[in-house]
């Protein structure tokens, strides 16, 4: 099998969107993604036992030297497809499959010599490539596969198919293309003369040389046309022809599919931030999917009962971690464990099914579960849910594999067991039989426990020494597993809800939602319209309508959120303020639908809280997500007005930090400016305003404030002066001069945001107060567009992680005092800097006192934190 590496890369680039696929950097991965992934499916179809991907080298080939103007009509490839071809050939050189290039020569030419060396050898031929110059290769042992749509419907180009579709054979094709010419190429064609004239040429004539020796006895104005560009044919007959003799550094022999570099393979599949399923395809493709090192220790299955053996353990070896897996579903209060395998340091395992217990075996099981006894486990939130579900309380969880893995690296896509093992042990969890008779659990799976939990013993044993090595085990010993119990009884307790509130407001929303509709189709003129549509909406709006064009896409012109906004702002229309409104309110229907969905039976929300989602280190929520609920619009308002406080309980108490980004930036830029309006207590935005535009404090407007507090806020996110003038409607030049004035006066912010980029750029990471890092190579990438995402993130990464950080610290030091004070109020959320706790009758004093105690202790930062904390009977009325 020949593939053409670039013609392939590029179909599978426009195949799948750029935008849905890159890495957290910005490195675009779709050419890379789409490219492997037919690869795979070719190799699990086609079976190759030889193979080789052909790259061109660069524009100038022999072909540009004789014809400068070849493929010169040919654009610049796009700044996302940039970067993705080396990858691509990284990969293959991982996967064991030889890639060739050669100075002067494109990919056509290795592939045409390769080929024709194979045919005398007795190989079997298939071509894989866009370019259909390459059915003068087809013979009786040669196929061309021609991609029909993308990457993934490949036709079949056989001396028969070609003939079919051209009327043909595979040799005479060449003749008909240097007569029809070929705008890909650039190579002219004769005015006149179509693919029926040269067809009809070539079949009568026999080969184009025929037709040449005769040229004058071709009738009419098409033969006068023809006779005039006698030189160009020939010329385009030259360059069309392949070059089937290359000297190259392999013999088709030599093509055989060398050994996987399976580490090597997962290394390069998780800095693409590529899922398991990719991964798994290819490696079964090439058959190296069984090419995992197993040196693990041997694991002998205790023949003892689960109750002497627990007793043993807690009789002999008390403060021995063991590793604990747990099969079964793990959502909050909803939660339900089957089966269990625990395995101690000595590699003795026991696997036992929950549905079968005895009552002392139940006991025994469950004493320990609750007990102090260190277990060791992956994904330990969910592991509590599932225990919680069948009535065991988990306690003493020293160890979380998932979170050690997502703090030495954040961003990857995934945190699974068996891609944690692969990632940092380069072994693949599988369900080989442990040694030894089974004595409690009776069934074939037992093997694939008993394997699951060894692995977290063993990664347990590898990441500590790896967290030890960047100085992040503190962050994880002290931070982040701590945290693990206090966000498992967070999600236990979930927040009452009033159903009725939310039931109302999905009402308002579904007849705002038809209101907006019904005004919109009616400015359109078409009563069918769907405004979600993007195919109807560029017709309405840049037909019907005649607006402004936006942004340039593959199927028209955007309709993004973004563009649609900047439409509004510079073009106003009344239909795009309906649109608008419509988008608005269809999102609040949909999060609004999603709460309602989410209330259980105990009328309780109960959100889960994920701490290996965001590189950052914030904490994300799903089902549902409690962070898209907006805080200041007044739509916002009334959902939070539905979360109430629950029976048995007095009131909300909410507690947040002011304006923490701010203050961290203050502390790490160390500017005067910054930690003088802080310490002095002045309101930032309006002290930095004064200095900026250079007027009185009182005289800082509303619109300065504004323009300040969006510049501030931005600079954390890397903005330029041109996003602050889209975001602000200024000019661009105005928005220049106020980020001008503003470094002037707050020099110290200036030099930090060029110093921690800088700082990046030669660590390859960014670090929080904590130790925190965030890895990014794409600071040092010749793609532009994966560079700056990387630089943005290196200027937001610190401010936004510590932030993070001291959020995470205040809810340990909270959980610990309202412990201590032995109170039944109980902290519900953590929503951005907030928290939200419900308060026992009587108590209210003394948890608020606590809670602005402990947050405001969280960090001696340069300036002072600012604590604000609230109360009501509803979220939003305890809101402040």
């Amino acid at each position: 099998m020949l593939v053409d590496g670039h013609s392939m890369a590029f179909r599978a680039f426009y195949a799948l969107p750029a935008e849905n696929f890159a890495t957290s950097g910005g490195q675009a991965t779709n050419a890379v993604y789409g490219f492997l992934s037919m690869l795979s499916s070719l190799l699990i179809d086609e079976q190759p036992s030889h193979i080789a991907v052909a790259f061109d080298v660069g524009r100038t080939t022999f072909r540009t030297e004789m014809f400068p103007e070849y493929k010169a009509q040919r654009e610049a490839a796009p700044p996302e497809f940039k970067g993705q071809v080396p990858l691509i050939q990284e990969v293959l050189e991982a996967l064991g499959i030889t890639t060739i290039e050669k100075d002067n020569y494109e990919a056509d030419d290795i592939i045409a010599t390769l080929a024709t060396a194979a045919k005398p050898l007795g190989f079997e031929t298939l071509i894989v490539t866009g370019d259909r110059d390459s059915f003068q290769l087809v013979n009786d042992t040669t196929t061309v596969l021609y991609p029909m749509r993308g990457v993934s419907v490949l036709h079949r180009f056989t001396p028969e198919a070609v003939e079919e579709k051209y009327g043909l054979t595979p040799a005479q094709y060449p003749d008909f293309a240097a007569l029809r010419g070929d705008p890909s190429d650039n190579l002219p064609s004769i005015p006149k003369v179509g693919e029926k004239t040269a067809t009809k040429w070539i079949v009568e004539y026999g080969t184009l040389d025929n037709l040449l020796a005769n040229a004058d006895k071709v009738k009419g104005k098409v033969g006068e046309s023809f006779r005039e560009r006698l030189d160009q044919v020939r010329m385009n007959r030259t360059l069309t022809e392949m070059v089937k003799d290359l000297e190259l550094p392999y013999t088709p022999e030599q093509l055989g599919l060398r050994e996987a570099d399976v580490t090597d393979v997962a290394a390069k599949f998780d800095a693409l931030e590529f899922g398991t399923t990719l991964r798994e395809k290819v490696l079964g493709a090439i058959h190296a999917d069984a090419a995992f090192e197993e040196d693990r220790d041997e694991v002998e299955v205790t023949s003892h009962d689960l109750v002497t053996w627990l007793k043993e353990h807690k009789e002999n070896t008390p403060h021995a971690g063991m590793a604990l897996f747990v099969e079964g579903t793990g959502r909050p209060a909803a939660g339900d464990a089957t089966r269990l395998a625990i395995v101690n340091q000595q590699r003795e395992a026991i696997a036992v099914d929950l549905g079968e217990l005895s009552p002392e075996e139940e006991k025994a099981l469950g004493e320990w579960l609750a007990s102090d006894s260190p277990k060791y486990l992956h994904e330990g939130k969910a592991a509590y849910h599932m225990l919680k579900g069948r009535g065991f309380e988990l306690g003493g969880i020293a160890h979380d594999t998932a979170i050690a893995a997502y703090l030495l690296r954040p961003g990857q896509r995934t945190y699974e067991l068996k891609d944690v093992y692969q990632r940092h042990l380069q072994r693949q969890l599988d369900a080989e039989p442990a040694s030894g008779q089974m004595t409690l659990l009776d069934v074939a799976d037992a093997d694939s426990l008993i394997n699951s939990a060894v692995a977290i013993l063993e990664l347990v044993e590898e990441l500590v020494g790896a967290l030890q090595a960047i100085d992040a085990y503190e962050l994880y010993a002290d931070l982040e597993i701590p945290l693990l119990s206090i966000l498992a009884h967070m999600e236990d307790a979930g927040i009452a809800v009033d159903i009725d509130t939310l039931q109302e407001q999905l009402d308002t929303f579904i007849e705002q939602v038809q209101e907006e509709e019904a005004q919109a189709r009616a400015l359109a003129g078409d009563d069918s319209l769907n405004l979600s549509s993007p195919k109807q909406l560029q017709v309405v709006l840049f037909e019907t309508l005649g607006l402004p064009k936006t942004k340039k896409t593959k199927t028209g012109y955007s309709t993004a959120a973004k563009e649609i906004e900047a439409l509004a702002v510079n073009h106003p229309h009344p239909f795009l303020d309906h649109l608008l409104a419509h988008r608005e309110y269809q999102k609040m229907k949909t999060t609004l639908e999603g709460l309602i969905k989410s209330v259980s039976s105990d009328g309780r929300i109960h959100t889960t809280f994920n701490q290996t989602v965001a590189s950052t280190g914030r904490l994300s929520s799903t089902e549902p997500n409690l962070q898209n609920i907006p805080v200041r619009t007044p739509a916002g308002r009334k959902i939070r007005s539905a979360f109430v406080v629950g029976p048995g309980y007095e009131t909300l108490l909410t507690a947040d930090y002011s304006q923490i980004e701010m203050r961290v930036m203050a502390h790490l830029s160390e500017d005067p400016g910054l930690i003088e309006a802080y310490r002095e207590g002045e309101d930032l935005h309006n002290y930095v305003g004064s200095k900026v535009f250079d007027v009185p404090v009182d005289e800082v407007t509303p619109e300065l404030r504004r323009r300040v507090k969006a510049m501030s806020y931005g600079l954390v996110y890397g903005l330029s002066a041109f996003g602050l003038s889209q975001q602000l409607g200024i000019p661009a030049g105005e928005a220049r001069q106020i980020m001008e004035s503003y470094f002037e006066r707050f020099g110290g912010v200036k030099r930090y945001l060029d110093e921690v980029v800088a700082q990046a750029r030669k660590d390859g990471y960014t670090s929080t107060l904590f130790g925190r890092r965030r890895y990014l190579p794409e600071l040092n990438s010749d793609n532009r567009v994966a560079r700056e995402n990387a630089e943005r993130a290196a200027l937001n990464a610190p401010i936004q992680g510590t932030a993070a950080d001291i959020i995470k610290v205040a809810m340990i030091r909270v959980d610990r005092e309202l412990k201590k004070a032995k109170v039944a109020s109980r902290v519900l959320l953590q929503v951005h800097d907030e928290l939200v706790v419900e308060v026992a009758p009587g108590e209210l004093g003394k948890v608020r006192e606590i809670l602005e105690r402990e947050m405001d202790s969280a960090i001696k930062l340069r300036v002072p934190l600012e604590v604000s904390a609230g109360v009501g009977t509803d979220w939003n009325e305890a809101g402040h």
